[in-house]
């Protein structure tokens, strides 16, 4: 899967990698990486959010797509309950 910027999920997964067992800063990293320190940052963040839930990186994109399909749907949803009040006063 690519990330927003483009970046595949296993370049993200190695650069973390490189972080936590290089010994390196994550400037310093990011830096020999071609890639934005705060990005980076980011990505270690994420990565120890996703540990501490029991999250692969694969489960917590599906888990986002899923909230935002809920989302557009609840939408929609409340879009056709208002139609179909509107329709209903309409035909009395």
């Amino acid at each position: 899967m690519v990330g927003r910027k483009g970046y595949p999920a296993e370049f993200r997964e190695e650069a973390v990698r490189l972080v936590r067992e290089s010994g390196k800063s994550i400037e310093s990293v990011a830096k020999d990486l071609g890639i934005g320190g705060e990005t980076l940052r980011r990505w270690v963040r994420r990565a120890e959010q996703d540990e501490a839930s029991g999250l692969t990186p694969s489960e917590r994109e599906e888990l986002l797509r899923l909230r935002r399909e809920v989302k557009i749907l609840r939408e929609e949803r409340e879009i056709l309950k208002k139609a179909a009040a509107f329709f209903a006063k309409e035909t009395k």
